[in-house]
């Protein structure tokens, strides 16, 4: 990988990392459900009068914005809102991982190698301890149990996007990613703004549509242009260029600059159940990735 497209792929794992402060922020000063149309908006315009329509019905359209798109940010955002760290929902987030391992066996009858499974293993018992420290409610960043079920529904909803992105790109192989994200990003809007006027404090969605802040403003234009449009595009562009091995990686630095920003700009220090937690989730998912270590047996002469 060249110098240019490291830097790039850095420069994504730092976006992605710094997403979840920027999300907490955001809820700050703007209803989840609202926040979250608000983003897929600004995705969606205008950004498909000049970005083509990808060549597939719009029943696999529907499919990945409901669950990429609606499913993964409505439980990532109301889990957030009722107190989950952003630190621990950038790891327990990827989740995600596992899930799809799960999902693409039930569904594709893929075979899972023995380190995936060790992996999965490895990062459950992580999870454990987590809800064992949100049962406890220890530490400065205390997770409520309710925080730490709904992260792990986006990390679900995030796998069956990512089958329903394995079948697009199966079925129709020429589409980019570029068109898939934006066009897709119709999908979500009305369902966001509907279950806003339905389940959002009806004062703070006014209040904050009337009394709009610039910080809020500046939330949901890095959430649409750099988490998203930016973010996927740049991605994107180096799964396409680079083999998988190269590139996929690089995502398991994600959680470590979301736990890293949420401590430094939010001061969410960990207990010790927690990192014990943190720690194996993420040894899982080097597991999972990278296989399990192999040691040469050296004869002695």
């Amino acid at each position: 990988m060249t110098l240019r497209d490291r830097l790039l792929a850095l420069l994504v794992v730092i976006i992605w990392g710094m997403n979840f402060v920027i999300i907490k922020y955001g809820l700050q000063g703007m209803p989840p459900f609202l926040l979250a149309g608000l983003r897929f908006l600004l995705v969606a315009f205008p950004a498909i009068f000049f970005v083509p329509r990808p060549k597939l019905p719009w029943k696999w359209l529907a499919l990945y914005g409901l669950t990429m798109s609606f499913g993964q940010f409505a439980f990532l955002f109301c889990a957030i809102k009722v107190g989950m760290p952003a630190g621990l929902a950038s790891l327990v987030l990827q989740a995600q991982v596992f899930f799809t391992l799960l999902l693409g066996m039930l569904v594709f009858a893929e075979r899972l190698r023995v380190h995936q499974v060790i992996g999965m293993i490895v990062a459950t018992l992580g999870m454990l301890l987590l809800a064992q420290a949100s049962l406890r409610n220890q530490g400065a960043s205390a997770v409520p149990l309710a925080g730490l079920m709904l992260t792990l529904g986006a990390a679900f909803s995030w796998a069956i996007g990512n089958l329903t992105n394995k079948k697009i790109m199966a079925i129709f192989p020429q589409q980019g990613i570029l068109p898939l994200v934006v066009w897709s990003a119709l999908i979500p809007i009305v369902p966001f703004l509907v279950f806003s006027a339905l389940f959002d404090d009806r004062q703070q969605v006014l209040g904050s549509l009337l009394h709009l802040q610039m910080s809020s403003v500046a939330v949901i234009v890095y959430l649409s242009f750099a988490a998203t449009l930016l973010g996927y595009s740049i991605w994107g562009s180096l799964l396409a260029r680079y083999e998988t091995w190269r590139v996929a990686p690089l995502a398991l630095l994600v959680p470590l600059v979301g736990l890293a920003s949420a401590w430094l700009l939010m001061g969410e220090a960990l207990s010790s159940l927690q990192i014990g937690g943190a720690l194996l989730v993420l040894m899982g998912m080097a597991v999972n990735t990278f296989g399990l270590p192999r040691w040469r047996v050296v004869a002695r002469k």
